[in-house]
Formats: structure tokens, sequence, C-alpha cells
């Protein structure tokens, strides 16, 4: 497939989901970036975007230029947004490894719905513009502090460097574990510096939030604060929690309905089987991407592979066994293959 189409393609996508479409959005699309490079240059810690990824400055130009003609042809509005690392310095971030004004530009334009209502324009143009959170992070082996040489619990990465929290002018903030979204929000709502605490997960291959670290006294502040609306929020996660339990078993039902309709031949049991598994809530599966939520066909067929590879075959076994994964799945490609062509065709 042609670059101009995979952009396109990409593009339509983040369009029906967000009503808006970046460069970045469409880069991490088509697998020239992972979320976890996107948030560690947002973080700082790359030179550029062009510096993790798989292609030089022409390509990467190339395809600002197919995101460009596509937006151009669907008459989207254009908007310059603001990229700054979630250092302390709020430095801009850079794109390209030579920086140059146009490349950089090109870069930086957010493609957006004509259709939006003016409120609603108005909120997305402060997303993008919004000042990003200063990011510590949870160490996955021993380090040591550039400024000091000491070490601690978490770091704060700057120019691909760990300092420690008294270097970074962070010691005095407090870690507030993550498990209560109304005391977390209204905690960092309350505190006149703060900074988020990530830790990366190597199975997921992405960052994840573990807390957020703030001034004492705005703890204090947003515990009293909770307290004295515990129950309204109490009734307010009953009506989400039955909403969000609705939303999920209908998430699930047109996923079962979409299996059969790309595999006729998969029995309704076993396509509802596959769609509960992989929509579940917070696991992580291809069903719970936004790609699966839309329904997309690719990730419903990888949902479907994944469970004939787990429950069709000897590829467990052979993972039980030592078997390489690599190896394990190219020894049963061809039984993934021969349950994929029988449930294809119509019984």
């Amino acid at each position: 497939m042609s670059l101009g189409r995979r952009v396109e393609d990409a593009a339509d996508g983040i369009l029906k989901r967000t009503r808006s479409v970046s460069a970045v959005e469409v880069f991490t699309q088509i697998r020239w970036l992972r979320t976890a490079q996107v948030d560690e240059w947002r973080q700082g810690r790359h030179a550029s975007l062009e510096a993790v990824m798989p292609v030089g400055a022409d390509r990467i130009g190339d395809a600002a230029r197919a995101l460009r003609a596509w937006a151009e042809a669907r008459g989207l509005d254009s908007s310059e947004a603001v990229y700054l690392a979630a250092t302390r310095d709020r430095r801009a971030l850079r794109f390209t490894a030579a920086g140059g004004e146009a490349a950089e530009r090109a870069l930086r334009l957010h493609w957006t719905s004509p259709d939006l209502t003016p409120a609603q324009r108005e909120r997305l143009t402060a997303k993008q513009n919004r000042a990003p959170d200063l990011v510590a992070v949870v160490p996955e082996k021993a380090w040591a502090c550039a400024g000091c040489g000491g070490t601690g619990e978490f770091h704060l990465v700057e120019d691909d460097a760990p300092l420690c929290l008294a270097c970074a002018d962070l010691d005095h903030l407090v870690f507030l574990p993550s498990g209560d979204a109304a005391l977390s929000r209204r905690a960092k709502k309350e505190s006149g510096l703060s900074a988020l605490v990530m830790r990366f997960n190597r199975r997921r291959k992405r960052y994840e939030r573990r807390g957020v670290l703030v001034e004492e006294a705005a703890l204090q502040r947003a515990e009293e604060l909770c307290l004295a609306d515990e129950d309204a929020r109490s009734r307010r996660r009953d009506r989400d929690r039955g909403r969000r339990a609705e939303q999920d078993l209908d998430l699930q039902e047109r996923m079962a309905a979409e299996i059969v309709r790309l595999f006729p031949g998969c029995p309704a049991d076993r396509a509802a089987e596959i769609a509960g598994h992989a929509a579940v809530r917070g696991s992580g599966r291809v069903g719970r991407s936004a790609a699966g939520r839309e329904l997309d066909e690719e990730a419903v067929t990888l949902a479907v592979v994944a469970s004939v590879r787990h429950l069709d075959t000897g590829y467990d076994r052979l993972l039980m066994d030592g078997v390489p994964r690599a190896d394990a799945r190219a020894a049963i490609r061809a039984t993934v293959d021969r349950v994929l062509n029988t449930w294809r065709r119509a019984p």
C-alpha cells in the first residue's frame, strides 16, 4: 500500500473517532511511532521526534504533505498547536533533527472538522495548547542522579539524564497513589506545583500513570472536599458503573456480530466468547483499543486470530516447553490459517 493511502486510511479513522487529526497521531497509527516513544519525546527525553522514527526527514515530509492534501480535500480547518516538553523549562519540542521552520510548522498543524461548534472548537484548541504536566518516572533499575549522584523512588528526566526530586526542586511534594480519581483530581487542582508519576509497562509497551506528586497542604484540602460530598460521589459512581456495564455489553454484542459477518463459519457462541474476552475493560486487549471499539476490520481479525492461536492450536504448550514466541507462532501458523479459511466460508 502506498504511503499516501496509508496516511489517508489512518487519518480517516482518527477523524471519525476524535474529529481532529494531527501528524503525530497519524505516525502512531501507521506504526512509525509507538505510544511510549511519543511519551518520552513529550517528556523531553529525545532531541527530536525524528530521532526515534524508522524513517528519515524525506519520508516524514512526504507523509505531512499527504496529510495536508487529504485534509484540504475534505475541507478541514487547520490550526497550529503548541508542543511543549514536560520539563521544568517547558521548552518547545522539535519534530525534525534539522528543525527547519517550514517542516516544523507542517507537523504542528492540527486538522479539525468544520462542523465543530464554537464551544467545541474552543475546548479542543485549549486542550491542544495546554502546557503538559511535569512527569516523574518510577525507575525500572538502579539509577544515580545526574545532579548530585543520589537516588530515590522517582526521577525526572531532562536531556536524557535523570534528576532526583531534590535537584528538580520537587522534594517538598508528597506522593498520592492512583486509585481515587476525585481525590487525585482535586489535589492536583489545589496544588500550585505537581507532577504525574508514570511507570513503563513492558508488557503493554507504554507508560502508565501510578499517581501524582502534590503539595501536602493541597492534599489535605482535597481530602476535606472529598469527605464533604462522599454520599453524592458514591451515588454517581453507582450510576457510572451501571452505564459502563451497559456500554461493555453493547460493544461485545456488536463485536460478536462483526466477527460473524467477517467469519460466517464461526459458531455464534464462539464469536460471543471471542468478543467477551477481547473487549474486557482495562485488559489492554485489542478489543479495548480505539480501533477495536470502532470495530476496525483488522482489529477484529486480530482478536479472532488470538483466540484461534490459544484455543485451536498447540501454541500455549509450545510456550510452556520453552519454545521462543516467534518460533511457536511460525509452527502453528498453518493451523491458524486453516481455521480462519474455514470460518470465512458460510456454513
